[in-house]
């Protein structure tokens, strides 16, 4: 009898136990879905084809895709040309531009027509025609030239100033001078970056992008995603032979090729002042070599012709270390410093002479235009 009993007590725990374990696993799963369902995302909604949209036999869908980098390419791309140069002597290069205009102006880079003898271009359908050199800038490698047949689109210069790191941007030009048009993208890696040219001049407020540039497309559009010119493609850094680099192109800021072209386009020039020295720039290192007092500055190795330095009675063998009150430095080369002025105005020069320090007022020119 105690036996049955303490079997018919244990089947009773056992099942309270269960109903409790039950009752709690219910309202547990209850809780789990409640929250649940607060936080959960609204059931998709169908997917409804546009009418465009077809399905075949095969089931396989075919839908339009319009994005914003489409959109843009299809409003730049007519504008975009390749540029032939044949130049003097014999020989062609190629590269890349961008209408600007529905009067047939084109923005390139100088480096592109430098030397020519000719010019022509390709537009986008294939079609070709003759152009004219307007005129060209070497300090900010910006060149316009000209076509007098009708042109069929032409793009708008963008707001380079507005630009942000990270923001989406297109390049389109002519790769090695075959493959026209061709869209590539990435984004923009910097602002404000400057880079070494030649003859001692830094190129300013470039735009650094990943988007794939090469030879040819010097001179074709970097376009925002309104479908904007915020950059004009200019050059690439590889790195050496044994430290190679991927992905650092470069682009002259919209803002900088507008004020360019603008007076491209107005009298064929850029007006740049202008001193009159051949010269050999002096750094901490040169100065250390050749035991000169002036760690940063330029060496004046000639006066060539009747030029505003002469006048102003500067001599071979002076050191200059300042223009207008701004020392030379590693931070201020000596032609940026110098593009700071303007013709015709008259600017002190800080001079080191047989160890001594002078001030020289000189009257600066218009540098002559290129050719």
């Amino acid at each position: 009898m105690n036996t049955f009993r303490r079997f018919v007590i244990t089947l009773l725990v056992i099942g309270a136990v269960g109903v409790a374990a039950f009752g709690g696993a219910a309202v547990g799963g209850a809780a789990v879905l409640w929250a649940v369902r607060q936080n959960a995302t609204p059931p998709a909604q169908p997917i409804v084809l546009p009418p465009q949209a077809t399905t075949n036999n095969d089931a396989t869908t075919s839908v339009n895709i319009e994005t914003a980098i489409t959109d843009a390419v299809a409003k730049v791309g007519p504008a975009v040309v390749t540029v032939i140069n044949r130049l003097e002597g014999g020989g062609r290069a190629s590269g890349s531009g961008v209408i600007i205009s529905n009067d047939g102006y084109i923005l390139t880079n100088n480096h592109v027509v430098e030397g020519q003898a000719s010019l022509s271009v390709i537009f986008q359908n294939g079609e070709t025609a003759d152009a004219e050199m307007i005129g060209r800038d070497p300090f900010a490698d910006v060149a316009v030239i000209k076509v007098g047949s009708p042109v069929p689109a032409f793009a708008e210069l963008g707001n380079s100033g507005a630009l942000k790191p990270g923001e989406t941007v297109i390049a389109i030009g002519s790769p090695l001078g075959d493959f026209k048009n061709t869209v590539t993208v990435g984004v923009v890696s910097a602002t404000g970056r400057t880079i070494e040219s030649d003859g001692g001049y830094e190129m300013e407020d470039l735009i650094q992008t990943d988007a794939a540039i090469n030879h040819g497309n010097s001179g074709g559009p970097l376009v925002n995603l309104a479908g904007q010119v915020i950059g004009l493609n200019t050059l690439v850094v590889r790195g050496n032979e044994l430290d190679q680099a991927q992905g650092l192109g470069f682009a002259v800021a919209a803002n900088i090729v507008k004020a360019v072209s603008d007076q491209l386009i107005a009298k064929g020039y850029v007006s740049r002042p202008y001193l009159g020295v051949q010269w050999q720039p002096i750094t901490p290192g040169i100065a250390q070599q050749y035991g000169l007092s002036s760690q940063w500055g330029i060496f004046v190795t000639d006066l060539p012709g009747d030029g505003p330095a002469g006048r102003a009675g500067l001599k071979s063998g002076d050191i200059i270390t300042a223009i207008g009150g701004v020392a030379l430095d590693e931070s201020h080369s000596f032609v940026n410093t110098l593009l700071q002025h303007q013709p015709g105005q008259e600017v002190p020069l800080t001079v080191v002479r047989d160890g001594q320090t002078l001030t020289l007022n000189v009257t600066l020119g218009e540098r002559p235009r290129a050719g």
